[in-house]
């Protein structure tokens, strides 16, 4: 998505930066980059840190004149201190990606675990597949199933077809048909057309007995 996250400040202190992160963020939506860049750099200046990420992101796609991977980082190990679990994310997907240096793989998992604990489904979504890959984890095949259940609960559709499975085949759980047909539902109702097809011969087995 091109629309940068906005911000839900809720202290009567924090007014003056939602307003001013509001302002920079619909100066990006309109495509005004500088505009936005320096809004967020004049708050990512007073440690907020959804504008620390946002201007981080802006150097990793860059968007901006002297985008940097360096400067990057350091934004967003800033608004991580702060416990931003987006940032955490981003962090993990740099290491991924060979953006600072030669890929990681158990740094990266470290950064989407602590963003996946603290409530990101992204983070959920590839902590889970370490650990199915046993890529940056040894491979345990119950914690991929508890990520993929909170990356699927958050509305991903492969994680949701992922989970389902599992459970139809007790891969990392207890089988359990009836968990299975309900998140084999719920993908196919989110238009995974694989998932469509397994309900379908699910209920034609369930009929036929």
């Amino acid at each position: 998505m091109k629309t940068l996250l906005a911000a839900l400040l809720l202290s009567s202190a924090a007014l003056a930066h939602a307003q001013s992160l509001e302002q920079a963020l619909t100066a990006y939506d309109e495509g005004r980059n500088a505009a936005a860049a320096k809004g967020f750099a004049a708050l990512a200046a007073k440690g907020v840190p959804l504008a620390q990420y946002n201007l981080a992101m802006m150097h990793l796609r860059r968007e901006l004149p002297k985008a940097s991977d360096a400067q990057a980082w350091t934004l967003l190990n800033r608004a991580a201190a702060q416990g931003s679990a987006l940032a955490e994310h981003a962090l993990g997907q740099m290491i991924e990606q060979g953006r600072r240096g030669k890929p990681v793989p158990a740094q990266a998992c470290d950064w989407f675990e602590r963003a996946a604990e603290h409530g990101q489904a992204d983070g959920a979504l590839d902590i889970a597949t370490c650990y199915y890959l046993g890529r940056g984890r040894t491979q345990d095949m119950a914690q991929a199933h508890r990520w993929y259940l909170e990356a699927a609960k958050a509305g991903d559709v492969g994680a949701q077809y992922l989970v389902a499975s599992m459970f139809e085949t007790g891969l990392g759980v207890e089988a359990d048909e009836r968990l299975a047909r309900y998140w084999y539902d719920v993908a196919a109702k989110n238009g995974d057309d694989a998932a469509k097809a397994k309900v379908r011969a699910m209920d034609v087995a369930a009929n036929a007995t």
